[in-house]
């Protein structure tokens, strides 16, 4: 799929998790006198007890109809016989594999990147200091964004592997369970706000009991964005913006509701499609993206291009675009790490306060005259 911050799902396993138990009336009774320590993601709730937390994910694929719940135990910590049903994981967990790029700077800002043993396509990580351990090989491969490398990682036996799915049957991830490997969902990726994606850093400080520490970084970060949307709405003008590219003879643009539209929103820009509903993509014809963007002033994330030399040879009416002619156009593929990995995909959803900070830069460079840009670039 392509789309205004294409969908980091192209870069990740779409595995589901199979066989673990749904949330329940007993669980929910025991979880009524306990405060969700969870504010703005909408797909996970922790709840914390002496000697052990619960997590939930809530929302672990779009439109998901179930809950799957985890206990994380303490070392000496008791869990109460009615929690007893439920996949427990013992914490604070000492190796991890994990299948998501976006995984990667939560683990690096926790200071846990050590604890990382396996991930699947490592060419896909960007991260300079998880490169390095790659490379010296603390790192295995296991496996492709499609399967993951059973006997490997049975051989390397993690203490947790954490994964993510678009339903509730995949027999690779069931298999690892019958082995006797923990295996954790991960929702992240279908959270919609800006702090909603950011705030699953407190998934992985709950696993290595570093709950502290992820609030403490969340908070910073939530921090970094609300005084950079307080910036931002000094803006006197909203600048019309286009986004996407024709991909397959049809054109991608994110809905109105969609992450990346709210980003564009909070930067104080006029997004054209801001009115439409939904949180994926629209796809649309050429001459019905013409007539409406033709004069927009900035063209943002038009796919994976690197200059504007690329997008006249790959579809010459881009050339007819008021953005491209006034060379107003601004890409996130340009960023990338030693294998070629975009470092957008990997830190952005970590770090929404450095990509609303780029787009302010972008659209009204007088509010923020100081930064530079890190994820997005103009192309030439």
């Amino acid at each position: 799929m392509k789309s205004f911050f294409f969908k980091i799902t192209l870069f990740l396993i779409l595995l589901s998790f199979y066989g673990c138990q749904q949330n329940n009336s007993n669980s929910n009774a025991t979880l009524a006198s306990q405060k969700n320590e969870i504010q703005f993601a909408k797909g996970l709730e922790i709840y914390k007890y002496k000697g052990y937390s619960i997590v939930i994910i809530t929302n672990p694929w779009p439109n998901a109809k179930e809950n799957f719940t985890y206990v994380l135990q303490e070392k000496n910590g008791i869990v109460p016989d009615s929690l007893k049903k439920f996949n427990t994981i013992q914490i604070p967990i000492k190796s991890i594999v994990v299948t998501s790029t976006t995984h990667i700077p939560a683990l690096e800002m926790l200071g846990v990147e050590t604890t990382l043993i396996g991930f699947p396509n490592t060419d896909y990580i960007s991260s300079e200091k998880t490169r390095k351990r790659i490379d010296s090989g603390k790192v295995r491969e296991v496996g492709t964004n499609e399967t993951l490398n059973t006997e490997v990682l049975i051989d390397m036996a993690p203490d947790l592997i954490v994964s993510f799915g678009l339903n509730n049957s995949n027999p690779t991830l069931d298999n690892l369970q019958k082995s006797g490997l923990k295996v954790m969902l991960n929702g992240d990726w279908t959270e919609q706000s800006p702090l909603g994606k950011a705030e699953w850093i407190k998934f992985f400080g709950a696993l290595y009991g570093l709950d502290s520490k992820a609030n403490t970084l969340f908070s910073e970060i939530e921090n970094e964005y609300s005084t950079t949307l307080a910036i931002a709405k000094k803006a006197t003008s909203r600048p019309t913006v286009l986004s996407g590219a024709m991909f397959q003879d049809q054109w991608y643009v994110p809905q109105g509701e969609s992450w990346a539209a709210l980003f564009l929103r909070d930067a104080q820009s006029n997004y054209l499609w801001n009115d439409s509903k939904g949180t994926g993509s629209l796809t649309l014809p050429f001459e019905t993206i013409l007539e409406k963007a033709q004069n927009a002033e900035f063209w943002v994330a038009p796919g994976d291009f690197s200059s504007l030399k690329q997008m006249s040879e790959s579809n010459p009416h881009y050339n007819e675009f008021a953005s491209f002619k006034n060379k107003k156009v601004y890409s996130y593929s340009i960023n990338k790490g030693a294998k070629g990995g975009i470092l957008y995909f990997e830190w952005s959803p970590t770090r929404p306060d450095w990509v609303l900070k780029d787009l302010i830069k972008i659209f009204h460079p007088e509010l923020l005259p100081n930064h530079k840009l890190f994820f997005f670039q103009k192309l030439e």
